[in-house]
Parts: structure tokens; sequence; C-alpha cells
């Protein structure tokens, strides 16, 4: 696939697929987009530290790197792991301006992340660990009970359906803890059909500039 970068309104970029016509993030704002959607209503509302992330499309990195930063400010340990099919190249990941938009001081950590070993314990910080998984999500076996969050940030349903099935969402709902919760972008109704025939109790909160609304979704305790 041919990816070009883009300048988002909030001036970071993304990457355009043209053969897709999808972006990796939106057009109105690639960080501020990461912050509403994964950080405010998903990182904000973890109560219990140290914990664990899943993250399904790692994608540009944005949402690990801004989970980084998040974690580093508060001193809070997190591992998170992340799924990825088909990783960047790093003439791409050049392209990306995430860190002189959020923090510059820690550039060499947002590529420190793209670089790090596949499919092992990698030690970003004295607060950050990652594991990143090279791999398919339908592939991949999650261990029961063991994320206390999980980003789905997929390609949109009608470019990935695949990936967003009752199928895949049950995996991940066996996967998270009791009270944790998924967030995600889509508020599609095949995706929160999908999502409450796995398990989950939904929530539509207000979307980031130019979506209206995102899905919370939470599987509760008993």
């Amino acid at each position: 696939m041919t990816l070009q970068p883009v300048l988002t309104e909030d001036g970071s970029t993304t990457l355009f697929i043209p053969e897709l016509n999808e972006h990796y993030h939106s057009i109105h704002g690639a960080v501020q987009e990461s912050m509403h959607i994964f950080i405010r209503e998903g990182y904000a509302q973890i109560r219990n530290f140290p914990a664990r992330i899943f993250e399904a499309g790692f994608g540009t990195g944005l949402n690990t790197f801004l989970t980084f930063l998040e974690s580093e400010k508060e001193g809070r340990a997190i591992h998170y792991s992340t799924i990825e099919k088909y990783p960047l190249e790093d003439h791409l990941v050049r392209l990306l301006n995430y860190p002189k938009k959020t923090d510059p001081a820690k550039a060499e950590l947002f590529h420190a992340i793209h670089a790090a070993p596949w499919d092992q314990d990698i030690r970003i910080s004295e607060h950050f660990t990652l594991y990143k998984m090279k791999g398919d999500l339908r592939e991949v076996q999650l261990q029961d009970a063991a994320y206390n969050l999980v980003y789905f940030d997929a390609f949109g349903p009608a470019v990935q359906p695949e990936l967003w099935t009752e199928e895949i969402f049950r995996m991940i709902y066996q996967s998270m803890k009791e009270e944790s919760c998924l967030v995600t972008y889509s508020v599609k109704g095949s995706v929160t059909r999908a999502l409450k025939a796995a398990g989950f109790s939904l929530e539509k909160l207000p979307g980031p500039p130019g979506k209206r609304e995102m899905t919370r979704a939470t599987r509760k305790g008993r």
C-alpha cells in the first residue's frame, strides 16, 4: 500500500491510504482525536495502578506515545500491549510529528517505541513497559481477565469489517478485568450490536471535533 503524510487541522500529521480511501487518524486533528477518545475517555478512567492496557491497532504509535506521556507525567506504572499486522517503515515514522506537537523532549522515546523489538517486553521507562505483537488480531490469544483498559483503533468497519465482529469483541471481553472498559471512535450500528452481543454495557459519549459521538463499552462486575 502507498502511504501519504497529511497535515491535520490541529497541526499534527496522519497517514492516508489511497487504496482504501482511509486515514490513520482524523483529519480534524490526529492528536486531539486520540487525546479525547483514548486518553480522556479511556486512560483517565483507570482507578487502580499498576494497570495493563491492550491496543488493537498500533499503527502510527500515537496512542501508545500519548499513554506513555501520561504515565510519565503521573508516575503511574503501565504495561502496554499492542498488535499490528503491517508495521510502518522507518521513513514513514520519521514523517510523524507527534513529539513536536506534544513533548519534544521525548522525541527519542517515540522512536524507541517504534524501534522496540516485537513479541517481548521492552522497558521504555521506569513506569512504562511495552509489548508489541506482530500479527493478526483474529489469530492472537489474549490472557483472560488481564486488562484494565482496551483501545480499539482498527481501521473503520467499512474497511476492515472482519475485525469489528462479535467473535473479536467476545475474545477481548474475556481478556478484560471486571469494571474495565473498551473505548473506540466507532458508533456504527453493527459495531454496537456486536459489542452488546459480546457482553458489554455501552455508553455513547460526545466525540472529538469532526465526530459527534464515540463509544465506551464496559465489562461490568458480577
